[in-house]
């Protein structure tokens, strides 16, 4: 009987099933809701595990893996709608089941001559040394991306020297801040000891020996109201150098002193950051990598640098003496064109006269 547009599709409605047809359909419907279950299930865990979210690749092979268990036929479509993919792009990851095949048996190939390289150097080489060992030993040339995708695959992991964890700590326990920049560039205020610029600079002397000078320049005169000289990067650096700035001032403080330097570890380790805020300094800084924020103070070294015979001392002692000898003479004798041809020393009498 023809029973197109008769309303009826021909099928068997829910009441004319038999029980074992009702049996059967539920028992199909189970096994779909345990199917997409799982699916869902498993995506989500791997994306926690991995901390990213799944290829194509990889959640075809999800999708594969759960039709072949619970033996489903007629619904990768919409397996394939839940995990986010395209059933054509599943049938061709399907059809090239064989290539994968031959890649698999190659990688695993290269491999074996990977883990040889690595476990003859005790899990010590990495990327580049195996990829040169490779090249040397076995005459074959590998990429260096292939190797680390193969090390990753089959979890190599090289040994490697561990991070300091004192750079952590300090982040956690914020040990070393840094603070803004206050000063803007703005190095002449025309104010005596109101802006303070700071650094440490390097000094090769004698047959190699170093040595580390640090200094407080006034930014309006340009004097250097302190510096210390030693043979160590220690702390203790700067903190005697701002005890002799603190000792020159006597106590006379500008108001709204600021103290300028770089982001170094002496400057925003917080026991000089302590010291600073003590003496009634405003701390400022330079932004990082940003030597210009702090120009005046590196044009002194440069001209010191230039000016002073420092090579060919013998001993830190007389270093040092040289080095106060300069300083002394760049404050009382050195004049300056940008200070109207006058000396530090005596741009500051101007300016307090003034």
């Amino acid at each position: 009987e023809e029973r197109r547009g008769k309303g009826s599709t021909g099928r068997k409605s829910e009441g004319e099933l038999s029980a074992e047809e009702k049996l059967r359909r539920a028992e199909a419907r189970i096994r779909l809701l345990e199917a997409e279950n799982e699916l869902l299930k498993k995506l989500e865990a791997l994306e926690r595990q991995t901390n990213k979210t799944l290829s194509s690749p990889e959640r075809f092979q999800l999708i594969d893996l759960v039709l072949r268990k619970h033996g489903l036929k007629r619904v990768t479509r919409y397996l394939c709608q839940i995990a986010e993919v395209s059933s054509s792009g599943y049938y061709r990851w399907c059809s090239a089941e064989g290539r994968r095949q031959i890649r698999e048996e190659a990688d695993e190939r290269d491999f074996l001559l990977i883990k040889e390289h690595f476990e003859t150097r005790k899990g010590r080489a990495g990327v580049l040394v195996i990829k040169m060992r490779l090249e040397r030993m076995n005459g074959v040339v590998m990429n260096h991306k292939k190797i680390r995708r193969l090390m990753q695959k089959f979890k190599l992991v090289t040994l490697i020297r561990k991070a300091n964890p004192y750079r952590k700590m300090a982040k956690a326990t914020q040990e070393h801040r840094t603070c803004p920049n206050l000063l803007k560039r703005q190095f002449d205020q025309g104010i005596p000891e109101k802006v303070l610029l700071t650094d440490i600079t390097y000094l090769r002397y004698g047959t190699g020996q170093w040595a580390y000078l640090s200094c407080v320049k006034d930014g309006a005169t340009k004097q250097i109201l302190a510096h210390y000289l030693s043979s160590t990067l220690e702390l203790s650096l700067v903190k005697r150098t701002l005890d002799l700035l603190i000792k020159r001032l006597d106590g006379n403080v500008h108001p709204d002193a600021i103290f300028h330097s770089d982001q170094g570890m002496h400057y925003t380790h917080l026991t000089t950051r302590r010291l600073i805020a003590e003496a009634g300094f405003k701390q400022s800084m330079s932004r990082k990598g940003n030597c210009w924020d702090n120009a005046s103070m590196e044009s002194f070294f440069g001209h010191m640098k230039d000016e002073l015979e420092y090579k060919d001392c013998v001993s830190l002692q007389e270093l040092r003496q040289r080095v106060n000898e300069y300083v002394t003479y760049y404050n009382s004798e050195r004049y300056q064109w940008t200070l109207k041809k006058m000396t530090p020393d005596e741009i500051r009498n101007h300016l307090i006269a003034a």
